[in-house]
This record gives structure tokens, sequence and C-alpha cells, in this order.
């Protein structure tokens, strides 16, 4: 029987056995990853899996069963046990999803260039060069570590209400973890970048031209880097650090099921509670969004994995909690409608709640009218190291790539610089949001069992006002 016959049996068979509502989506994915060491192929990776997940609203509870054996009688049994989790999870307040339209739609990603036509030894010949590109710097660097990895995503999401959407999403990451040495002192650095699209990924994001330059950069802090003094700092926080700020400090405490508290056991809290939309946490330039429709990004989708549409979703907006990310579960519990945040990473994971591509909104500032409005400053153009607690609230940054500032001028590199402060202490200092927005990727790790999911952030270069450095 054809996937798409079993999708729609899955749903079919779910109605009869008296679920109140029934989803099923089928994935197959094709993964293929490379490592190189010091230039030398370490690992060449490839692995194809397909399968059907199903869940059901039951009785007032619901239920998640998944299987990769493609049969009829296959497919029942696993109707049959997710129905079954949701009888057995029955409730005093039945659980159910808020209302969304029928939808029946076909989307995919285009490629320049197609990952299926791309050989592996296209992929690796690529990745040597650039490794080339950096042992022919003549620097000391002991260790290069590069990954490339790309999926190639086919997904058909069907439910009980009548939505029927096919997709197709080809993924591509470039990561690499470099280690620089000088006179028995050593600097390291890791960066990641994503891209939604084909092979021509390599060019688009000029991964060449950044490691490279981010070698240099190692070899640049250990020479003429020097320690930050402890004290009150105006901050320019480069496009990474806001990324990861704005992933970290607003994207994980506005999930809705973190401020319900579902996560609570698994991935942590959320500072913010459900009376906390209209609450202050950030200066009136603060926009912090998490948008899956932005093309090329590695987290683009256009309808979830629950079939809601997606949009750009304002999670901190002019400096307010504005609204948080939602599924269908949250959304009735909170009276409002999914904002299209419903995500799984496999067909044998449940859709929960996630982020996509979650960064600062860019505004209307220069990099060099910032600059000349800092007397005495450090400018963290990347970071090498973060912490933040269950809450999202206390927060850590290690800065990597950071300068010192003085009378609107950047002089030597600093090495190390530690912020740490609180989430409303961190964007309410913001007084000035640059246009240069930059994206890295990243994995999304949450759930139980964990669920590493694709994700982007980013932002652009932010002027933060007196903060404390050490």
């Amino acid at each position: 029987m054809p996937e798409e016959d079993l999708t729609h049996f899955a749903v079919d068979y779910a109605k009869q056995k008296g679920a109140e509502y029934a989803d099923a989506r089928y994935e197959h994915q094709v993964y293929n990853q490379s490592i190189l060491k010091n230039g030398v192929i370490d690992v060449l990776y490839s692995r194809e899996d397909q399968g059907i997940g199903v869940k059901v609203l039951a009785k007032g509870g619901i239920g998640f069963a998944s299987t990769n054996a493609l049969t009829k009688g296959e497919v029942k049994e696993t109707v049959d046990r997710a129905v079954k989790t949701a009888k057995g999870a029955a409730r005093k307040n039945p659980l159910v999803f808020a209302k969304e339209e029928v939808v029946v739609a076909k989307w995919e990603v285009a490629e320049r260039v197609k990952l299926a036509d791309t050989p592996p030894e296209q992929k690796v010949k690529d990745m040597l060069d650039i490794d080339k590109a950096v042992t022919d710097l003549k620097l000391k660097m002991p260790a290069r570590f590069l990954v490339c990895s790309d999926t190639c995503i086919d997904k058909l999401f069907v439910n009980s209400e009548g939505s029927e959407i096919e997709s197709y999403s080809p993924r591509i990451r470039l990561y690499y973890y470099l280690t620089a040495s000088r006179d028995g002192d050593t600097e390291q650095t890791f960066r990641n970048y994503g891209w939604s699209g084909g092979w021509e990924a390599l060019e688009e994001l000029k991964f060449r031209e950044k490691i490279v330059e981010e070698a240099k950069s190692l070899h640049r802090s250990l020479e003429k880097g020097k320690k930050t003094e402890p004290g009150v700092y105006d901050l320019l926080a480069g496009p990474q650090v806001a990324g990861i700020a704005s992933h970290e400090s607003c994207g994980h405490p506005s999930e809705a099921d973190r401020i319900l508290g579902r996560e609570a056991s698994q991935a942590g809290k959320s500072f913010i509670t459900p009376e906390s939309i209209g609450q202050r946490v950030g200066s009136d330039l603060v926009n912090v969004v998490d948008d899956p429709t932005m093309k090329k990004v590695i987290a683009y989708y256009e309808y979830d994995d629950e079939g809601v549409k997606s949009r750009r979703r304002y999670l901190y907006k002019n400096g307010l909690i504005n609204e948080f990310l939602q599924n269908r579960e949250t959304a009735a519990k909170l009276g409002t409608r999914s904002n299209g945040a419903a995500r799984a990473t496999n067909y044998d994971r449940e859709t929960i709640v996630r982020m996509a591509n979650t960064f600062v909104e860019p505004g209307d500032w220069d990099f060099d009218e910032m600059l000349e409005g800092i007397k005495r400053g450090i400018y963290m153009k990347s970071f090498m190291e973060w912490n933040i607690d269950d809450r999202r609230f206390n927060q850590k940054y290690v800065g990597r790539e950071a300068y010192l500032v003085e009378n609107g001028e950047i002089k030597h590199p600093v090495r190390t610089p530690i912020l740490e402060l609180t989430t409303p202490t961190f964007w309410s200092a913001v007084d000035a949001v640059g246009k240069d927005l930059e994206f890295e990727a990243g994995f999304c790790g949450k759930s139980d069992p964990e669920q590493a999911l694709d994700a982007a952030f980013g932002g652009p270069t932010m002027r933060l006002r007196e903060i404390p450095l050490r």
C-alpha cells in the first residue's frame, strides 16, 4: 500500500476506534554527513529513514505512536497504541485543540544545485578545498574540524478535519571547530551555518571566506589580546551575540508549553507567565521575532507539523512581551489560536512547541554611528560560551572575538570578556539597533526523548549602555 494511502488509512482507522481527532504524518528523510579532521576524511555517513507518526485525541486524552514498518497491519497496530494511550490519559478537564482552517496544499524549497544531483565526492572535494584555504594561511592550527551535513525531507500530513499538506525541504548545515595556538597559548572557536536549498549554500553563505577570517581572528586574539579590566562598559553586541540572546532569553521563555509547565521536568521553565502579555522586558527599540517564513534560512517552512500556516511571530515588540509560541493544544488552553509553532524532528517524535528562525529585528543604525557614540566600551563580535538558568532569566555570555572601544575607535582585541546579567537588564540596556542582520544555524534541544531540531538565530549589531563586564 503506498505511503499516501497508509497515511489516510491511519486517520480513518483512528476515527473508527473512537478518536475525536487524529492526524498522521509520513516522513521520508535522506541524510548525508562528511567530517574532516585536519584535512583527512574521518567520517562519510549516509542514512535513509521513513515512517508514519499518529496523534489522536480520545476520551479527553492525547496519544502518539509511530512505526517505520509501512504495512497496513503495522499502521493499524500503531493507531491502536495511540488510541489506547489517549484513553488511558483521560483527564477531568478534557484536552482539546484550538480550531483551525482546513488546508489542502503542496509546497517545496527550490534548489539551484540539487542535493540529489551532487555526489559525495564533490561535497568532500569542496570541504577539502575549504580546509586548504585555512592551511594556506600558514598559521599554527593544531586542530581543524569541519562538518558538512545535508538532509532532504519529504512529508505528507493528513488530519481528520480534512487537511492534507505535502512538502519537500532540503537543508544544509556547515560548521567548524578551529583551535589556534601561539607560544603555548590556545584559543578555540565554533561556528554553525545553515541553509534551506541546494548545494549552492557554500557560495551563498560565503563559508570559505568566513572560516578564513575566523582563523585570522583567532591568531589576532592570541597575538594582541588583553584581558578585560572589570567594570561598567557600553557594549556593542554583534549579530551572533544578539542571536544567542534572542534564542535563549526570548525564544525559549516564550514557548507556551514552558509557560504552562509542560516542559518543567524536561527542558525547563519560563520567567514568563500566562498573564505576562504587555509586560515590559526591554527598551522600546527591542523587537525579537520568530519567523519560519524566511526563505533560505534553515528553519523555513510554510505549514507546521499540525497543518497550521506559518507566519512571523513578534515575541517581544517595542520592548513588551507580545505573544507566545503556540501549538493547537496550548492555544486552546490560553484561549487563542495556534501561530504555527508545532514541529517535530521526524515521524517518530511528537509535535511540540518549537522555535524556527529567531532573531532581533533590524533597526536603522549604521555600525559606525553606534561605534561613534561609545567613549569606553567593548565590541563583542562573537561568543565562545553561554549559560542561562532554568527560567531563562539569569544569563552569561563569554566573548570570543572582542575588542576594546575608546572614543569611537576599535582598539586591541580583548580576551574572554564576560557578560553576566538578567534578561530584562540585557534588553533594557539596548539604545541602538543596527541594519546588519545575519543568521547562524543551531540545534535547539527540547523534550524527552530529546528532539534536537534545526533552528536559526541572529540579529544585527546592537548597542547596550552601561553594562557590567569582567
